[in-house]
């Protein structure tokens, strides 16, 4: 009875892995069909596959669809839209946290361009990556200081971008982007 039951559980494991491994193998192929169809602009067609593959798989590449599908909307002029899908992947305990913080950074980059956005929440989502030893702390300095600049509040911008400057981890071209904003705002 017991190698029969340890022969079951084998088989039912390894049943399983071959279910995960052809589930992986189908969204990969449609996933591969919707980056095609974008690449030859028929934005809406790839949109909709990667929504139904976002909503419908349990892999990796729903994740990666729905990122996709809310970067589909931004490109089509959908700012609000966008930093919507953006704020629905980093509310998503099933993703990643390295994801989800990505989701906050590119949500809230679509955010500072729409004019009704709620500027004290994209502000207040992104002080948690702003923190020392959070991978997503330079985009997030940059985009607070872009923030606070655009809302008048130059001392709190010229504080994130000196930040920026002063990194020896921040990328150079990063550093740079801070360097200009310093010298477009001035020393006052």
């Amino acid at each position: 009875a017991a190698g029969v039951a340890i022969v079951l559980a084998v088989a039912g494991y390894k049943g399983w892995e071959q279910y995960q491994t052809s589930r992986r193998i189908e969204d990969g192929a449609r996933f591969s069909t919707a980056k095609t169809l974008m690449e030859n602009g028929k934005t809406e067609d790839a949109r909709a596959l990667f929504d139904a593959l976002g909503r419908e798989s349990g892999t990796s590449y729903g994740d990666l669809a729905r990122f996709h599908s809310a970067a589909l909307r931004a490109k089509a002029g959908n700012l609000a839209g966008a930093a919507d899908d953006y704020g629905k992947i980093a509310a998503d305990s099933e993703i990643t946290e390295p994801l989800r913080d990505l989701a906050v950074v590119l949500g809230a980059l679509h955010a500072i361009n729409n004019p009704s956005a709620d500027v004290a929440s994209v502000n207040a989502r992104l002080q948690p990556l702003s923190e020392a030893g959070n991978p997503w702390r330079h985009s997030a300095l940059e985009i607070l200081g872009l923030i606070a600049r655009k809302s008048g509040d130059l001392k709190t911008a010229r504080d994130y971008f000196q930040r920026l400057v002063d990194d020896a981890e921040a990328a150079s071209g990063v550093r740079d982007r801070a360097s200009q904003m310093l010298a477009i705002m001035g020393s006052k």
